[in-house]
């Protein structure tokens, strides 16, 4: 029942060191994804989907578009339920129209997220620029989707404590990075089962919600058991019984086939330190915030935390796909530091103000870090092949190269 399903030439990283540009160019990239739902059901889906596509659509392309849906979807029940109380009783409720386009377009970028390699392998289009800007995208898609399903159940007597999503928001994060963990230690990336059963569930509660109304899921299932109590349950269960004991059954099981890339349990668990100093931080903010800034402004937060935590992502993918050790911290905590001091101390009286430019900074930055990255990757490649030219290396390479500079122009720089 397992399958490994190839996917596209690594991307490299941003990084001084412009050798490891080179370096990625020549590496394939291949995860095994063993997930039934996935395997007999979604696959056979998306290679009848990419049949239609038109070969001249770029993979980066579909990853992006498929990405965008999730903002979208982010900043439309930003407009209806900024403060996640629309869905509670005595508010007004996000209309039927809404939920109807959440549920079609968390499943288009499910869909695309799916197909965007096949489409490559399809067009021979294949490019180092795939799994960094795919994998990128998946980490900071993590809290637009945990924050838009927020909304079903809101922060009423019968949804979900915006304390509790924060936490919530974590254990998906940490689910994700698991993935990438892995791959640092064993060279192979296990695709999550739970993503697949998410997507789809998701999906299809948005469009049960247009059709019943959010009043149904006030009523407990069974006693005091709630639909919350479900959300919330599915979300641990499947982390702490699934996701977690897979990726640490996998690591030990390279560890006692003497494959581990890292043989000290140091250099092992270093991707883990950023983003535990990340939710520390993260944490004490929340909990010593003289305003409650959480309460107040949950969805900015979430947004701040979701955006950073991609960013450390981001890098530890770079160190995972160059075989490089990974960077102890993660320069950005430094000024997220001073920030929350500023916050917890009362230094700085007003917390929502701070909150907006701190979240709009983390967001630049990270935006900045991406464009540095297919910069930096675009112009070593066109040093390379200008070198190339001058040499009798095969033509079907050079075309490689000029292509992939062209794509990158075409998508990242225009």
């Amino acid at each position: 029942m397992c399958r490994v399903v190839e996917k596209r030439v690594l991307m490299t990283p941003f990084s001084p060191l412009l050798t490891f540009s080179l370096l990625l160019s020549s590496l394939q990239y291949s995860a095994v994804d063993s997930n039934p739902l996935s395997v007999y059901v979604m696959h056979p889906f998306w290679n009848s989907v990419v049949k239609v596509m038109p070969r001249w659509l770029a993979p980066n392309l579909i990853t992006f578009t498929g990405f965008m849906f999730l903002v979208f979807n982010f900043l439309m029940l930003s407009f209806y339920d900024y403060h996640f109380d629309a869905s509670a009783e005595g508010y007004t409720h996000v209309p039927s129209w809404v939920w109807v386009t959440a549920g079609l377009f968390n499943f288009l970028a499910y869909t695309l997220d799916g197909v965007d390699g096949k489409q490559a392998r399809r067009t021979n289009s294949s490019t180092p620029l795939g799994e960094l800007f795919d994998h990128g995208l998946d980490s900071w898609a993590c809290v637009f989707f945990v924050a838009t399903v927020y909304s079903i159940f809101g922060r009423g007597p019968s949804g979900v404590g915006v304390a509790t999503l924060y936490y919530i928001l974590w254990v998906v994060l940490f689910s994700f990075i698991l993935s990438h963990w892995e791959k640092y230690n064993t060279g192979i990336l296990f695709l999550p089962w739970g993503y697949d059963i998410s997507q789809v569930t998701i999906s299809i509660v948005y469009i049960f919600t247009a059709m019943v109304g959010v009043e149904t899921w006030y009523e407990p299932i069974w006693w005091n058991f709630h639909y919350r109590d479900l959300f919330t349950f599915m979300i641990l269960g499947c982390s702490f019984t699934v996701t977690l004991p897979m990726s640490l059954y996998n690591v030990f099981k390279a560890s006692r086939n003497n494959t581990l890339k890292h043989s000290s349990i140091y250099e092992a668990f270093l991707p883990f330190l950023s983003p535990v100093l990340l939710c520390l931080l993260s944490s004490v903010w929340v909990i010593f915030s003289p305003s409650g800034i959480l309460q107040q402004q949950p969805r900015v937060f979430y947004l701040m935390v979701g955006t950073a935590f991609a960013n450390v992502t981001c890098k530890l993918i770079v160190c995972q796909m160059s075989n490089t050790r990974c960077q102890p911290l993660s320069w950005l905590l430094v000024p997220m530091a001073t920030v929350v001091l500023l916050a917890v101390t009362g230094l700085v009286a007003n917390e929502t103000l701070l909150i907006y430019v701190w979240t709009a900074i983390v967001i630049l930055t990270h935006i900045h870090y991406g464009v540095s990255v297919v910069s930096t990757h675009t112009h070593t490649l066109q040093s390379t092949f200008s070198q190339n030219n001058s040499n009798n290396e095969d033509k079907s390479q050079k075309t490689l190269y000029l292509a992939l500079i062209t794509v990158g122009n075409y998508l990242f720089q225009s």
